[in-house]
């Protein structure tokens, strides 16, 4: 009985592994079909559901296997390893073929989950003569649960905010942990495994573990040659922050920045898109103004406003470090920028906009002469709230009475929608809006939202200082970008609201048109 009680904690510290790492699969899954397919909630609820239905199908399947019981626990452990491991990698290699990525997302998806369900009821049948049964089910349940709060916990705090791994290197690591405990398992388990069945385990076990490492020292070599087929330039950084797969793309003409996979600028014709954003907004601003601008890491909008010799301040917030970081390191997006981030005006806060603006209340901050809101579109709830009545009535208080407030609000030809309920959504926190697009080539029709506390007239000219410089912008052309064809013409819609984020569905039926 004590080789059995010696052996008890480990298989369950095998449990619990087993959990962890099939949870980490689950959620390694998630994410990459997040970076590549979009729509965060969709992917995670799909990914759950066909894991957790796989699972149950391995557990049914597991009443088949009736020889061999612990060599059949220990093939499974390594095939888990290997698919659960090289999951990820597999799938950055498949990123530019969308067929492929959906049959290797979900088919490897559903054999991990097949093989970690069988896994459990097979450990339960091998301990059955060794521990009272109702001990048993209580002991393997709570380490397979806890496993799971484990690596979810792991995965998301540890590994990716705090350590930063790349996604691909997260399976491999759990795939190594996971074929270690498979090698374990042949000397705990040996009582019921033949020698001959032993020997034939650790040498798959050393083979799967040498694949492995194979793969973890080539990851980054792989990963970049799966992902370059998204990407029509070549691919010059790639990054994973804790919030966004970052990229970034350049050849002999320009340089084009990706977040998840959707493309944010393009230097060819970013000029169009900056100018526009911030220029309109700026052409009453007062001398020393106070400038606020959420979003905008990159440095493009920054680099506009720094073209107003009288410029008070900036007040820059963007979540993401990794973003302003390379802002201000990497040497093409310095040159493009014109190093705006290093200029002393500026103050470059790491923080969620609404959590900031929340904390910022009336008060806590001087208030704002202009305001310039240039934010990823909402293809997810989590950019979504941030074009909510709630942001922006938060957006509000932070202004002054005869500020301006400008918003980037996606495309009001493709995302006629949208772009409305953007508008309508401003004008729903008391403040009046005068909407203008532009035409932007690796876009299309732009548009954007302006807006203060009491109505105005769109600015008729540009500040006289700043015009030299500009590179799309004049007094000439500036009064039609307020002007609507039918087309773009104003429709019904809903408002967008923190419980009912509605924009995200317009936004998504929308452009899965011309996707």
């Amino acid at each position: 009985m004590s080789g059995v009680q010696n052996r008890a904690p480990l298989l369950f510290l095998t449990v619990l592994i087993i959990a962890t790492a099939g949870l980490v699969y689950e959620l390694l899954a998630g994410a990459i079909a997040t970076t590549v397919l979009g729509n965060s909630l969709r992917q995670y609820s799909i990914t759950i559901g066909v894991y957790l239905f796989a699972m149950g199908v391995g557990a049914y399947l597991s009443k088949f296997i009736e020889q061999r019981i612990a060599q059949r626990f220990v093939d499974i452990e390594l095939a888990a390893a290997l698919i659960g491991g090289t999951q990820g990698l597999l799938l950055y290699l498949a990123y530019g073929r969308a067929d492929a990525f959906g049959v290797l997302l979900y088919g490897t998806l559903t054999i991990i989950g097949i093989l970690v369900g069988l896994e459990i009821p097979l450990l339960m049948r091998i301990l059955r003569d060794d521990l009272d049964f109702k001990d048993l089910v209580a002991k393997v349940l709570t380490f397979d649960y806890l496993g799971a709060l484990i690596g979810s916990l792991v995965f998301s705090i540890v590994l990716v905010e705090m350590l930063m791994i790349p996604l691909e290197r997260i399976g491999i690591l759990f795939g190594l942990l996971n074929c270690a405990v498979g090698l374990m398992s042949t000397w705990v388990l040996r009582e019921h495994i033949y020698p001959r069945g032993r020997l034939q385990l650790r040498l798959k076990g050393l083979l799967v573990g040498g694949i492995l490492v194979l793969a973890l020292v080539y990851s980054t070599r792989l990963r970049i040659v799966g992902e370059q087929g998204l990407y029509p330039e070549r691919i010059v950084h790639v990054e994973q922050s804790p919030y966004q797969r970052i990229v970034l793309t350049s050849d002999s003409s320009r340089l084009s920045l990706y977040i998840d996979g959707n493309l944010q600028f393009t230097s060819m014709d970013e000029y169009r898109y900056h100018e526009s954003l911030v220029h309109p907004a700026m052409a009453d601003a007062p001398a020393g103004a106070r400038v606020l601008v959420l979003g905008g890491g990159d440095g493009l909008a920054a680099r506009e406003l720094l073209r107003y010799p009288d410029l008070g301040s900036v007040t820059l917030v963007d979540l993401d470090p990794a973003i302003t970081d390379l802002a201000r390191t990497l040497p093409g997006l310095r040159t493009l920028n014109g190093d705006a981030l290093a200029d002393a005006r500026i103050e470059v806060i790491n923080d969620d906009a609404m959590v900031w603006l929340d904390e910022a209340r009336p008060g806590a901050i001087a208030p704002f002469d202009v305001v310039i809101v240039d934010f990823p579109d909402p293809n997810n709830f989590s950019l979504g709230k941030l074009y909510t009545r709630r942001f922006y009535r938060l957006v509000r208080e932070v202004m002054k009475e005869d500020a301006s407030l400008v918003v980037q609000s996606t495309s009001p030809l493709i995302a006629r929608k949208s772009f409305w309920c953007v508008e309508r959504t401003i004008a729903s926190v008391g403040l009046h809006t005068v909407p203008y697009h532009v035409s932007v080539p690796s876009f299309g029709e732009w548009g954007y939202v302006m807006a203060r506390r009491t109505h105005f007239e769109p600015p008729a000219r540009l500040r006289a200082d700043v015009t030299d410089g500009l590179r799309f912008l004049d007094d000439a052309m500036l009064p039609g970008l307020f002007t609507f064809p039918r087309d773009m013409a104003p429709v019904e819609v809903e408002l967008n609201r923190l419980n009912h984020q509605v924009l995200v569905h317009y936004y998504s039926a929308e452009w899965a048109q011309v996707n």
